[in-house]
């Protein structure tokens, strides 16, 4: 149902609806293209909280949670769920991702490591150059300064 659908007597009234009018009377606004960037970054927050969740939990290598986790196994838990699947390594997500310039990053995006053309780590990217990831063995999920320029950017979609 479209925003004009839900408030006609403002349609009837004024021949148009601003969107500041149709959000104060609850109404929806239908903007093309909009909605599956709008999902996309909603999934995408909420899968940050999840990782940022997880806060010192142990690594443990193959672990999908939710109580230890690999780098790929955190992403996957985080994105599952907000709501969207993951396939289970850091490639593999890789290749699942829209790829994304580091200038266009956003909060939620995938970091992934790479050291040529092989990816070897993944992280959830929380802004201001940091990830949430799970780094290694004996280490905990954690909030982390990028540490290296050899990393691409994912958005799940």
């Amino acid at each position: 149902m479209t925003a004009l659908n839900r408030v006609p007597s403002l349609v009837a009234r004024a021949g148009t609806a601003s969107a500041l009018t149709i959000a104060a009377v609850g109404g929806s606004i239908v903007v093309p293209g909009a909605s599956s960037e709008a999902a996309a970054a909603s999934h995408a927050t909420k899968a940050l909280r999840i990782a940022a969740s997880k806060k010192g939990s142990p690594y443990q290598w193959g672990a999908t949670g939710p109580r230890r986790f690999d780098c790929s196994g955190l992403t996957l838990y985080s994105f599952k769920k907000a709501g969207k699947k993951l396939p289970r390594t850091a490639a593999q997500q890789y290749n699942k991702t829209r790829h994304v310039s580091a200038k266009n990053r956003k909060a939620g995006d995938l970091v992934f490591f790479h050291s040529g053309r092989s990816i070897y780590h993944v992280g959830i990217y929380a802004g201001k150059g940091k990830i949430w990831h799970a780094p290694k063995t004996g280490d905990v999920v954690r909030l982390q300064k990028i540490w290296t320029s050899n990393v691409l950017y994912g958005r799940v979609k």
